[in-house]
């Protein structure tokens, strides 16, 4: 059987975390923006900060299987 809890999860996480894809943080002109579409080397950092809490928290302390076969 195959687990494919950290590939969904991981893909989910990197879609949803894109810098400047569905919110930018911290934003140029707002500490959020959503939508912008432009990103650069902070906003990178700290949303893979962020990928990594979450990744983190959801396939260690939570322990996140999907199993299938």
């Amino acid at each position: 059987m195959a687990d494919w809890g950290p590939v969904v999860i991981g893909v989910v996480l990197f879609v949803l975390l894109t810098p400047g894809l569905l919110f930018q943080l911290p934003g140029n002109k707002r500490p959020v923006e959503f939508v912008n579409m432009q990103t650069s080397g902070i906003f990178i950092f700290i949303h893979t900060i962020i990928f990594f809490g979450l990744i983190t928290i959801f396939l260690i302390a939570i322990g996140v299987h999907i199993t299938t076969g």
